[in-house]
């Protein structure tokens, strides 16, 4: 189970480690092995991840130290991921919506039909 994330916009690197139960030269590290995850930077040139990065380390950390991946299994896995959700968003209509948009169609057809004749 995930640590409950507290609610705030940006975490600073001292936050994550501890959240994530990592050194801050692991996170470091992970941001040049894993794409996916490109915290912000503040003026400052300090670090400022937001809750999507946080939990996106966590589960960096499930797939490297609890599943047993590899870094790169793990990146190939968080990419695959990644396809996956960009697939379930584009996929086509089921059945019964098409029905329900056709029954819809055929009643605008009916009533414009009434209105022209």
């Amino acid at each position: 189970m995930s640590p409950r994330l507290p609610e705030k916009i940006y975490f600073k690197i001292g936050e994550v480690s501890e959240i994530v139960g990592v050194e801050p030269y692991v996170l470091r590290y992970w941001e040049t092995e894993f794409d996916l995850l490109k915290p912000s930077k503040a003026p400052s040139n300090h670090r400022l991840y937001k809750k999507r990065d946080v939990e996106l380390l966590l589960e960096i950390k499930r797939l490297l130290y609890t599943e047993g991946f590899t870094i790169e299994g793990a990146r190939k896995k968080l990419k695959q991921a990644k396809k996956e959700e960009k697939h379930q968003l584009k996929l086509p209509l089921t059945e019964q919506k098409y029905k329900t948009a056709l029954v819809k169609l055929k009643k605008e057809l009916a009533t414009l039909r009434r209105l022209v004749s």
